[in-house]
């Protein structure tokens, strides 16, 4: 089930001018999460036929006058992830042929954000491939959540958004009442993301665990640099992916004497098997927002869905009036 967020203060009520400029459209990978967000706005989703040819072929076509307007495109490239990423380059390049006025491309999850540099020999840098795409197919701006690596912003040339979905995780973390925190980033180079959600938990302390990656989706955890014993560990990342990371971690704060551990992530990628391993016992629970669509089966008992809708609502509508969308988050 997910639960309703902290409403966000409501919009100045539009003009009639207003709400004929701005148009919402869903591609297929999370209608409902699109679905919230027009409520937000007191807009319907724009008609729009999405098929698929018999040969795969994808197929998108916008079917009311754009002519002149402010459109909005919600897709996250979550799994399958090549179709949606593609669906949604179809999507802009319709609405740009269509002469929308501007067309922002709205990604609650940026699929290959972790291939933001090379490694290794030979390899490609998928994360500036998909900025390029995004431009070239027409895209007059981005608005993306918890990118995996911030440089990501730096591979657009166009106007970039970049908003946060921990505040949402936050606001219900402090409604909980929990005493005794320790926010813990799962590796070094989560501790920037740790910092400033232990800042907003009045300055909880900060930990760290020690990790090794011995290949993609393969990590060995090897230490806790912090003290937590007989604390609430709250563990705080942008994904999770195959639960790996974060379990064996959270194995190895119950080992050094935590009380009870939190996951807490925005993007829910959940690649067999973590399901098995988030609920195996060892979280108190595993808190998530919906910028990726749940299936049945990812559900167990210890999981919590929070919904970004309206903090993506309101950016929307402050990039529509030109307003400050940083002032969110302060």
């Amino acid at each position: 089930m997910i639960r309703a967020t902290l409403p966000i203060q409501a919009p100045v009520p539009a003009t009639a001018n207003d709400h004929n400029r701005l148009r919402l459209f869903s591609g297929s990978a999370n209608v409902p999460l699109a679905t919230e967000v027009a409520r937000y706005l007191g807009l319907d989703l724009g008609p729009m036929v999405r098929k698929r040819f018999a040969d795969g072929e994808l197929y998108v076509q916008i079917q009311e006058s754009i002519r002149g307007c402010d459109v909005y495109l919600i897709q996250p490239s979550c799994r399958p992830v090549n179709d949606n990423l593609m669906e949604m380059l179809i999507m802009v390049d319709a609405c740009r042929r269509a002469s929308a006025r501007q067309v922002t491309a709205v990604i609650p999850y940026y699929g290959y954000a972790r291939a933001d540099r090379k490694t290794a020999g030979r390899e490609s840098i998928t994360a500036k491939l998909v900025a390029n795409l995004m431009t070239e197919a027409g895209a007059n701006r981005i608005l993306a959540m918890d990118l995996h690596s911030a440089q990501i912003q730096g591979y657009f040339d166009i106007p970039f958004d970049h908003v946060y979905g921990l505040p949402v995780i936050l606001d219900y973390l402090v409604s909980k009442n929990l005493s005794d925190i320790v926010v813990v980033s799962p590796d070094v180079g989560g501790v920037a993301r740790a910092r400033a959600f232990a800042k907003k938990l009045n300055d909880a302390p900060l930990a760290i665990i020690d990790k090794r990656r011995q290949a993609h989706n393969v990590a060995e955890v090897l230490n806790v640099i912090g003290d937590v014993k007989g604390k609430t560990a709250v563990l705080v990342d942008d994904m999770i992916d195959t639960g790996g990371t974060i379990s064996e971690g959270a194995r190895l704060l119950r080992e050094q004497g935590a009380r009870q551990v939190y996951a807490c992530a925005t993007h829910a990628v959940f690649s067999p098997p973590a399901v098995e391993r988030l609920s195996s016992g060892v979280f108190e629970e595993v808190i998530v927002t919906n910028t990726i669509p749940f299936l049945e089966e990812h559900y167990f008992p210890q999981l919590t869905v929070l919904s970004v809708a309206n903090l993506l609502g309101e950016t929307i509508w402050r990039i529509h009036e030109d307003t400050s969308v940083s002032s969110m988050f302060r």
